[in-house]
């Protein structure tokens, strides 16, 4: 059971708050970027469940062997934004990404590079790569920027991070990628609990890629692929766990979301590698009962990944405790309520 911080997402109070109330609902992972800043937000609120008597979950971090929609940012100047617009952009962003205004002084972080004098309309700390703004501009002025951590920057920095696990995200096509990164994880020399490769069938940059309806080849293909990683993982002498990514980022989307990931798995059948096998992308509280429908499958099932239907729902928790000047934790009357709903989307996933 896995909450996904999101492998760009650098909104640290929000982070911190969403690790706290997560852990404390239950979840066995969190997944987040692997940035000191984020991973530090993270930890305080793994310390904030703790005194609260949780216990502690395995601290992932994500990486990525190329261009991923997972690691990338939306990027828009708005001095080109016509004054009349309806902004379309601000009202599909679930990330609140967009501020109404247009970019707030003091609130674009380090992430946001000027390109030609401009600054980005985005607040990029927020954004988490979904792409949902990007067919909603009207004038097709949002752009797509790819974030990819250097060669050199990967050991030096797990060596300072320390997670328990990393998952790398990876696709067809892409095995001597996946080479070079995995031997930069391993010439880290930190023991891992689980080594994750997030890989599915999609292969556009599209937002919203197609839900893996391939042709008997592509499944083919995808196997091969797998079982390529497979020898790499364990070549490199780490266990593997198998994140079969659906529909990336779409779980609070709507329910047929859900069929995404477990109609990709079903496609599949008994050909994924050994290793526990989790779903994500598209996962939402519907997933479980897909599954229950389909026991043979589920049996296959060893856990499930849940990222932007878990912010989602606890996002107007987060705006109030905001508007109050203080962190979700903080605000005592609010942070049982958003515990309520983190449960609700947690617990059963705990009971199976």
């Amino acid at each position: 059971m896995k909450w996904i911080g999101g492998a760009s997402n650098q909104d640290l109070a929000a982070i911190e708050d969403l690790a706290g109330l997560y852990s404390l609902a239950g979840v066995h992972c969190l997944d987040l970027a692997a940035d000191p800043a984020v991973v530090a937000a993270a930890r305080r609120g793994i310390a904030w469940a703790e005194a609260r008597g949780a216990a502690r979950p395995w601290v992932m971090v994500s990486l990525s062997d190329g261009a991923d929609p997972h690691f990338r940012k939306a990027w828009f100047d708005p001095a080109r934004c016509p004054s009349d617009c309806l902004r379309p952009c601000e009202r599909v962003c679930p990330a609140l990404a967009i501020p109404a205004l247009g970019p707030q002084p003091g609130a674009i972080s380090r992430f946001s590079g000027a390109r030609d004098g401009a600054v980005s309309g985005v607040l990029e700390e927020r954004c988490y790569g979904c792409g949902r703004c990007l067919p909603a501009c009207p004038l097709g002025l949002i752009e797509e920027r790819d974030q990819l951590l250097p060669a050199a920057a990967v050991a030096p920095l797990l060596a300072d991070l320390r997670p328990d696990a990393i998952e790398l995200h990876t696709r067809i096509g892409r095995p001597g990628a996946f080479a070079a990164r995995l031997d930069q994880v391993r010439s880290a020399g930190i023991p891992l609990r689980r080594l994750a490769v997030s890989l599915g069938l999609e292969v556009d940059r599209a937002p919203f890629p197609s839900e893996a309806r391939g042709s008997g080849a592509g499944v083919d293909r995808l196997v091969d692929e797998l079982w390529n990683r497979f020898a790499q993982v364990r070549a490199a002498g780490f266990a593997p766990l198998w994140q079969l990514d659906g529909r990336p980022m779409s779980g609070d989307v709507g329910a047929g979301t859900a069929h995404a990931a477990v109609g990709l798995l079903a496609r599949l059948g008994g050909l994924v590698p050994p290793g526990p096998v989790q779903l994500a992308g598209g996962t939402n509280d519907r997933t479980l009962a897909l599954l229950a429908r389909q026991p043979a499958l589920a049996a296959r099932v060893a856990g499930v990944g849940f990222g932007s239907v878990a912010r989602r729902r606890l996002q107007p928790l987060l705006l109030a405790a905001q508007a109050r000047g203080v962190s979700l934790g903080e605000a005592e009357d609010l942070w049982p309520q958003a515990l309520v709903l983190a449960r609700a989307l947690v617990a059963p996933w705990l009971q199976r």
